[in-house]
């Protein structure tokens, strides 16, 4: 039997597949565009049901929503802020995003929670925000090293799922797992096991076909493995986004 009828056979029909880059704080508007130039060709073999999505800093998205358009790739940001507009110096609203066509958004990164005082509180107010002006968050949720090997992990991401999605709509999310100790480490969770968190994260859903990703550390040579897993349903791609040949790879996996 082909890996393709296998996959079809174990995830859900209903679940969509989303492989997202996330860009983090690289790449001036030229590099974007240069990229883009090595990328976009490479998706006419793309499977329809793959939705591409590339989360770029600030200062790219203007420039990717007029050379993305028409193309298979979603544009998403990094970040949204949970007021329309007002005296938040640094921040971006979702009006803003929407309004040079942005679709997707990063909420929660594990580097904004860590970095930048984000906590379960203001994620659920960016989730409901995201959501208010039309956009679809990717909400992220993982434990240290330090909580794994405490034996935390079960309850935290219980913890965070309780607090983030209070009042969120689970018709128009994604959820990413990402193991905070494998992100840009290089130590990647085995797949076996991000399979069975997520498999957790699905169980405490009102909607059990919001798709969930894995992200830390995928490369393309670890993403069949990955998504052969029946729980997952694609990736959040750190470095492994900013070379166009490589996240190719990454969303043409067999």
């Amino acid at each position: 039997m082909h890996l393709v009828a296998i996959l079809f056979l174990t995830k859900s029909p209903v679940r969509k597949i989303v492989i997202a880059g996330n860009w983090k704080m690289f790449k001036t508007q030229a590099e974007s565009l240069e990229f883009l130039e090595g990328f976009l060709p490479t998706l006419d073999e793309t499977p329809q049901d793959r939705e591409v999505v590339l989360c770029v800093p600030f200062t790219d998205l203007n420039v990717l929503s007029k050379n993305l358009h028409g193309s298979r790739v979603q544009l998403g940001a990094q970040n949204v802020h949970w007021e329309e507009s007002g005296a938040y110096t640094g921040e971006i609203s979702g009006l803003m995003l929407t309004e040079i066509g942005v679709r997707y958004v990063i909420v929660g990164h594990s580097e904004r929670r860590q970095y930048f005082g984000e906590t379960d509180y203001t994620v659920n107010l960016r989730l409901k925000a995201a959501q208010r002006f039309g956009l679809t968050p990717i909400l992220c949720v993982g434990e240290t090293k330090q909580q794994r090997d405490a034996g935390e992990t079960e309850s935290l991401i219980i913890s965070q799922l309780e607090k983030d999605l209070v009042d969120v709509d689970q018709e128009n999310l994604v959820i990413a797992y990402e193991p905070i100790w494998a992100i840009g480490t290089g130590d990647t969770c085995e797949a076996k096991e991000a399979n069975r968190v997520i498999g957790l994260i699905r169980s405490q859903l009102s909607n059990p076909d919001v798709p969930i990703q894995y992200g830390g550390s995928v490369k393309p040579n670890n993403i069949d493995e990955i998504m052969e897993q029946s729980e997952i349903d694609g990736v959040l791609v750190g470095g492994a986004s900013l070379e166009p040949v490589g996240f190719a790879k990454i969303v043409n996996y067999k």
